[in-house]
């Protein structure tokens, strides 16, 4: 059996269903974790195995991470195939420091370069959906499985739609139903952080509140 043979009895073998759940954007959603997980005793059975590898670069002054995922064959090493996926790093994401930006640059082109490896349909994007170069419209929403729809938004506390969707065009370049499903993963994953730490500045104010009431001897529920 060949690397292309061992390759193609994994894409069959090989299922990552998308088990994890955002509870705020309530969405399913497969991580690069899942893929590994369910692909390394494939790998074994067949007798190859998957190495990833990170490369920054730069381009126009943004850097971008590069996973290349090459699967070998154990049997003859020199035998392999690979596939490469890339993402950008954000300039500056509130709630992150450098080290995590880059973290989760890397966790989404070493999950993309995986779907590409594997063959696994990660749902449509904007690619799929856009006919011959054509605009998209509203009516065009329901040909994305994942979109980020204005009820979803207002569960993150976002209520100024416009000002949201100049943030898009500002930060990707394109209209919110133009997102793909990584770029919305990305968003709502910086919209969770900003709801939580909102949510403990609140906590943190009416504990400031309470402890003061206390203080100056005022009558206090338990």
């Amino acid at each position: 059996m060949n690397i292309f043979e061992k390759l193609l009895c994994i894409q069959i073998e090989l299922k990552a269903p998308k088990n994890q759940y955002n509870s705020f954007g309530k969405y399913n959603y497969r991580n690069c974790e899942d893929i590994l997980e369910a692909v390394k005793p494939i790998c074994k059975k067949y007798g190859a195995v998957l190495v990833l590898r990170d490369k920054p670069f730069v381009v126009n002054e943004r850097y971008y991470v590069e996973t290349t995922a090459t699967l070998y064959d154990c049997e003859k090493p020199e035998d392999h195939i690979f596939v490469t996926a890339s993402a950008r790093e954000e300039e500056t994401k509130k709630g992150m420091d450098g080290s995590q930006v880059t973290g989760a640059s890397s966790s989404y082109a070493r999950k993309y370069a995986l779907n590409g490896l594997f063959d696994i349909d990660d749902t449509k994007d904007s690619d799929t959906t856009n006919k011959g170069g054509e605009s998209q419209g509203k009516g065009d929403e329901k040909d994305n499985p994942n979109p980020l729809t204005r009820e979803e938004l207002k569960e993150f506390g976002v209520t100024d739609f416009k000002t949201f969707g100049e943030w898009v065009k500002k930060n990707y370049k394109k209209a919110v139903l133009l997102l793909t499903e990584g770029e919305c993963d990305e968003i709502r994953d910086y919209l969770t952080v900003q709801k939580e730490k909102r949510e403990k500045k609140v906590q943190t104010e009416a504990q400031s509140a309470y402890d003061k009431a206390v203080q100056d001897g005022d009558d206090v529920p338990f």
